[in-house]
């Protein structure tokens, strides 16, 4: 099973959230692929815990689908499904479009500026080919309508379906389903946040992700068409 070579010790009070957070980002990140057998024993001693965080971190991890057990006999990382993002990518949209609504006329200059600054890294991590800093700069966008939409159930649902759009991400962009045309796009999403029109601003959440979605598709598309090559 492979595991980093200099995976952190943990023995702080927070120890049960930070091993699932280890083995999530793990398994997101691919460093733990698809249909690799996962076992407590060696994955605590990899973080320097007992076996008890560890089952308690991979049973939140089946319960989330992203790991899988049989009857007692193994656990695994679960595989990879593409056609999940075609159900995925709409829920997201459409939530972060209801987060626009709730936030109202809400956002500030600050959020604006920090929206502004994101969109930035953006550009300069697609500029170098940085696919995970462009991930994150991604994020970091969004996050701000999400969390301006003040509502805990609603961020809850839209994190963890973007783990899972993450995961998805790395596994067949090497980080993200961005282009240029991402820059441009959330420009227009805060251009209509600016004029206060909350129906755009969300039309344009919307129109944003659907041509995430477009782009993973053709990108997963070409994926499968190669492996199929003789």
């Amino acid at each position: 099973m492979p595991l980093p070579n200099s995976a952190p010790k943990l023995n702080r009070p927070a120890v049960k959230d930070e091993v699932y957070a280890a083995l999530l980002e793990w398994i997101v990140d691919g460093t733990l692929g698809p249909g690799e057998r996962v076992r407590d024993k060696e994955l605590a001693e990899a973080l320097g815990v007992s076996r008890t965080p560890v089952r308690e971190a991979l049973q939140r991890l089946e319960d989330a689908g992203l790991v899988e057990t049989s009857a007692s006999r193994w656990t695994r990382v679960a595989s990879l499904d593409v056609a999940q993002a075609e159900q995925v990518y709409p829920v997201v949209w459409s939530l972060e479009a209801l987060a626009v609504e709730l936030a109202g006329r809400d956002l500030s200059d600050e959020d604006l500026c920090e929206m502004e600054e994101a969109n930035a890294r953006l550009s300069r991590a697609l500029e170098t080919g940085d696919a995970l800093g462009a991930s994150r700069a991604d994020r970091d966008f969004h996050e701000v309508l999400v969390r301006r939409g003040q509502n805990r159930e609603l961020a809850k649902m839209v994190e963890d379906l973007k783990i899972k759009i993450r995961r998805l991400e790395i596994a067949y962009f090497g980080g993200c389903a961005l282009a240029e045309r991402s820059v441009a796009e959330h420009r227009l999403i805060m251009e209509a946040l600016k004029s206060g029109d909350s129906e755009r601003t969300a039309e344009g959440v919307r129109e944003n992700w659907e041509a995430s979605l477009r782009r993973f598709c053709r990108q997963a598309d070409g994926t499968a068409s190669s492996s199929e090559e003789p």
